[in-house]
């Protein structure tokens, strides 16, 4: 299995000041330049955020190429263990995104999958959680289904999130 890593674009936490939901936190935008990639394929976002992190739903999203000329791969969006605290969950925020079309700045998709979970903490994705373990997780995808096939292709994930 491989594991390619993002570029990131801006490393220093931006914080847009304290309001009724908290302080939102821009870690940035990471950019991923994807090779012709088999399904299983990590993609490092090298994204690191609290536990209880907040995603804001409206202002996260992930945009991508069109990256497959035949087969129909897909992306998964995660939450990873840092220093096992938690069992990762490769889908915990997003599944199925189909990386047979491409998602453009007008068009990219949501980072959570359903609105109905606007508003969790970030540990509340994580399957089998009931109470927040502390600590940091990776956001992280996956390629799923098929390998992409296609020349290089670009992945950029833009996530935000608030902070108590």
């Amino acid at each position: 299995m491989a594991t390619v890593f993002a570029t990131v674009r801006r490393a220093v936490n931006l914080i847009f000041g304290k309001g009724d939901a908290g302080t939102l936190v821009c870690p940035g935008v990471r950019t991923i330049e994807l090779a012709p990639s088999a399904s299983g394929t990590i993609v490092d976002f090298k994204m690191r955020i609290p536990s209880s992190a907040r995603i804001d739903m409206r202002g996260s999203h992930v945009y991508w190429d069109d990256l497959a000329t035949s087969g129909a791969p897909t992306l998964d969006i995660g939450l990873y263990a840092v220093d096992s605290n938690i069992t990762s969950d490769d889908d915990a925020l997003n599944d199925g995104l189909a990386l047979t079309t491409a998602q453009t700045v007008l068009t990219g998709a949501s980072v959570i999958k359903d609105f109905a979970n606007g508003g969790k903490q970030a540990w509340e994705f994580v399957n089998g959680q009931t109470s927040d373990p502390g600590g940091f997780f990776d956001v992280k995808g996956i390629v799923r289904d098929a390998p992409t096939l296609t020349n290089t292709g670009t992945i950029t994930l833009d996530l935000k999130y608030y902070r108590d």
